[in-house]
């Protein structure tokens, strides 16, 4: 049951994710479809064409029909829910792909009905699969293969004729993941001035893991960016998560949320708890609404749909656009949107000194147990309501995701991961020295927490 995750579906190729398992996965996910076709596309990963085969003879079992995308970017796969495949609309998406984890990881990101499949039904799936007790097997293989990638590149390149030519000079890095499917194409079409870095799709990641949000990947982008570039852009491994560097920024997502809605009429704006305060008062003050919501990829986009959202964002770089969009995160149409406020005249860096200083740590992880993790969550809330005389003067809580704390100068939070059996912790305060009294004061809570339980 481990490798049914909060968000997605997620393990070790063929310890974890095989034939057995893989073609159960598809077969039980097809009783949850209500309509005939799944189209299914898969990452660079060596492995992910294989699984592609196991899955989609669980499916065929199922009695559900494939439209195979091959090789291409998460968002790719979104797309394919939104567009019209010859009078078919698939019901359903599956991508296969390991994201950021290493090469020999690998998963699925399901979407049913154009929304995204996760947490309780995810469980409940892994349960049933627990409980079969023989692999399923299709009367035949029932595959149409799509030019998904076509598609989405002739769109993106319709929808930002207006960049066409613009003289930026443009670094990005592709990590040797997926993006690089769609990347050359769209920008040769735009005839943007670009110089890009591991853009071939490699599983093995040869040259750094490709995880934009680890400041240690972005060293050869950098570097490229100071060689006479504007800008800079770095994906992950399935391009639905970004990084974005000018001289002076590594530009977070909740900054750029920021700086994208200038563009916007008065838009509603998600936010997870780990994004900055300066975020949510900024937004405010410019008659935005801003809602702060659960981490994940998943919960944002079904905040999104149900608030009816124009934009969201998480620090890591997932950014997602309902506005002139379908509503999911997409980092190369995030790349676009971004090049489209510099091609508007907007200085990006200049836009962000105007912002109230803070002083933010990155996110801190606290090492626990699967078991412990959720407990210490609850121990923790419940030391906040008698908290120690030292303790810092406490504003008011918001436990929509873990713990927010919000204090007189600034906030700390901690909140268990979803995904990996830890802690996550991250403070901000107007004065460095006062961040690290929330962080000191945080951890020896948790500290009291984690002994109170064993």
């Amino acid at each position: 049951m481990s490798i049914y995750r909060e968000y997605d579906i997620r393990g070790i190729y063929e310890k974890e994710l095989n034939e057995q398992s893989v073609t159960r996965i598809g077969f039980v996910l097809a009783s949850k479809i209500k309509g005939d076709y799944v189209a299914v596309g898969y990452d660079a990963r060596s492995h992910s064409p294989i699984l592609f085969e196991y899955l989609v003879a669980g499916l065929n079992a199922g009695g559900k029909k494939v439209l195979g995308m091959g090789l291409v970017p998460t968002p790719v796969n979104y797309f394919t829910n939104y567009q019209d495949w010859d009078g078919i609309t698939p019901d359903a998406s599956v991508m296969i792909t390991g994201s950021h984890n290493p090469s020999e990881y690998n998963g699925f990101k399901i979407t049913v009905d154009k929304a995204p499949f996760f947490s309780d039904d995810i469980y409940a799936l892994g349960e049933e699969c627990e409980a079969m007790e023989y692999i399923p097997k299709a009367e035949k293989r029932d595959v149409t293969e799509i030019d998904a990638v076509s598609r989405y590149v002739d769109f993106l390149v319709s929808e930002f004729q207006h960049l066409k030519g613009m003289p930026t000079k443009i670094a990005y890095d592709c990590g040797n993941g997926v993006a690089g499917v769609v990347t050359e194409d769209i920008f040769k079409a735009l005839e943007l001035k670009t110089t890009g870095l591991f853009v071939d799709p490699d599983g093995t990641f040869p040259n750094h893991h490709p995880d934009p949000s680890d400041e240690h990947n972005l060293q050869d982008v950098k570097k490229l960016l100071a060689d006479g570039n504007d800008i800079a852009f770095a994906y992950d491994g399935d391009a639905d998560r970004i990084a974005v560097l000018t001289h002076k920024n590594n530009i977070k997502g909740d900054m750029m949320a920021l700086l994208y809605s200038m563009k916007m009429d008065k838009p509603t704006v998600v936010g997870e708890v780990k994004c900055s305060q300066v975020m949510y008062d900024e937004l405010e003050k410019r008659g935005c609404k801003a809602i702060m919501y659960k981490t994940g990829h998943s919960n944002l986009k079904v905040k999104m749909k149900e608030t009816n959202a124009d934009l969201a964002c998480e620090v890591s770089g997932h950014v997602f656009f309902k506005n002139r969009y379908f509503g999911y995160d997409d980092a190369i149409y995030a790349t676009l949107r971004m090049l489209e406020l510099i091609h508007d005249g907007i200085d990006l860096d200049a836009e962000l000194a105007k912002l109230p200083k803070v002083f933010s740590t990155e996110e801190i992880k606290v090492e626990t147990t699967e078991s412990e993790k959720f407990k210490i969550i609850a121990k923790v809330k419940e030391l906040l309501e008698n908290p120690p005389a030292s303790f810092p003067t406490i504003k008011d809580i918001i436990d929509v995701d873990g713990v927010r704390i919000n204090f007189e100068n600034g906030w700390g939070l901690v909140r268990a991961s979803n995904t990996t059996p830890v802690l996550v912790t991250r403070f901000e305060s107007t004065s460095q020295d006062e961040a690290k009294v929330y962080e000191k004061a945080i951890n020896d809570l948790i500290l009291v927490a984690k002994n109170s339980i064993k």
